[in-house]
């Protein structure tokens, strides 16, 4: 079988196409490299791998790219860390709007003539950025106010544009919601806005390559954004990958959304001594606080129970395992000026 992932070079496209490898399919990617620019992927040569470089606004080579595949997997967005939703406000919007809308055109029309079966949809956990009430269940992103963030607007696009292509064109999809990915792969992006963190200048990308960049930088104490009580579930990229991969094979996911997550709460200050003592072992850990962004939600909690009964999916790796990992890939990257 064949499947068509959008996005494939990317943090979570890339960890994505390698369970699709090891499970023994034959993997189409597509990527315009316009975040990190053109990287090496350890998939690249891969026999059963081929990449596009291309933009998936272009909805005849989407067509063309779809009409052989029985799956696809619509990871690409234009993303960013927490500056990016005030740095980039309308083009996070429109362009992820003109993203979803080819997207959607050319499964629709792969559906229609050829063999596609369905396609599985990449949200986002921001659909919940509104939330007042914890844990966040599937089908509460449709009775709390809507996000107020331009991405987390979009979206929850994304979810509508799923459910409407269905509706009007019975276009099968599962919708996916990944929390919190931490893994290996995430460098800076060519668009990053640096912002001064204390003593350290750094792109305000995701925590954890942040927390680590500074404290590689001998930063002390460590400046946290906010004052560190936000809650976030930190979640092993391999694992979103599995859980992405089950949901788009699994019979019992049509149709369906899915929240997949770790169901480990961690705050941000928590994480930031887990992280110190990997690096600092022993050494007094002392922290400041900067004003947090104003799309920096306070607690970000998933319900994980409809994984778990539908599909058979939790997310195993710790956080204490994922940092053994991803740590010191990060102090690597950040040597190597990736970071």
């Amino acid at each position: 079988m064949k499947v068509l992932i959008t996005g494939s070079s990317g943090f979570i496209g890339g960890y994505v196409v390698e369970e699709l490898l090891r499970k023994g399919y034959d993997v189409v990617g597509i990527d315009n490299h316009s975040k990190y620019g053109k990287i090496t992927k350890s998939y690249d040569s891969h026999p059963n791998y081929r990449l596009v470089e291309g933009d998936v606004r272009d909805v005849e080579l989407m067509t063309e790219l779809l009409m052989d595949c029985d799956h696809f997997i619509a990871g690409a967005a234009l993303i960013g860390g927490i500056s990016y939703f005030h740095a980039y406000a309308y083009d996070l919007l429109a362009t992820n709007e003109r993203i979803m809308a080819s997207s959607c055109d050319a499964a629709i029309a792969a559906h229609k003539q050829a063999k596609l079966r369905k396609v599985t949809y990449m949200s986002s956990s921001m659909v919940f950025e509104s939330t007042v009430h914890w844990p966040s269940v599937e089908g509460d992103e449709r009775k709390i106010p809507p996000p107020l963030s331009s991405y987390g607007f979009q979206k929850l696009a994304v979810e509508y544009y799923a459910k409407a292509a269905w509706d009007q064109y019975k276009l099968p999809y599962t919708i996916v919601r990944p929390f919190n990915c931490v893994g290996i792969g995430e460098m800076r992006a060519l668009g990053e806005i640096e912002v001064l963190s204390g003593n350290v200048k750094l792109a305000m990308s995701h925590v954890v390559p942040d927390l680590v960049q500074k404290i590689v930088k001998g930063q002390d104490p460590l400046h946290i954004l906010g004052d560190g009580t936000q809650v976030r579930h930190y979640t092993y990229g391999g694992d979103l990958a599995r859980g992405i991969v089950i949901a788009m094979e699994h019979d019992s996911a049509l149709n369906e959304d899915f929240n997949l997550s770790t169901a480990a709460s961690t705050t941000v200050l928590e994480l930031a001594e887990a992280i110190w003592r990997k690096i600092k072992g022993d050494a007094p850990f002392r922290f400041v606080s900067d004003p947090g962004y104003e799309h920096d939600v306070q607690m970000r909690v998933p319900s994980v129970e409809k994984a778990q009964r539908v599909l058979g999916f939790e997310a195993t790796t710790t956080l204490d395992e994922l940092l053994d990992e991803v740590v010191p890939w990060i102090e690597r990257a950040v040597a190597d000026g990736l970071i």
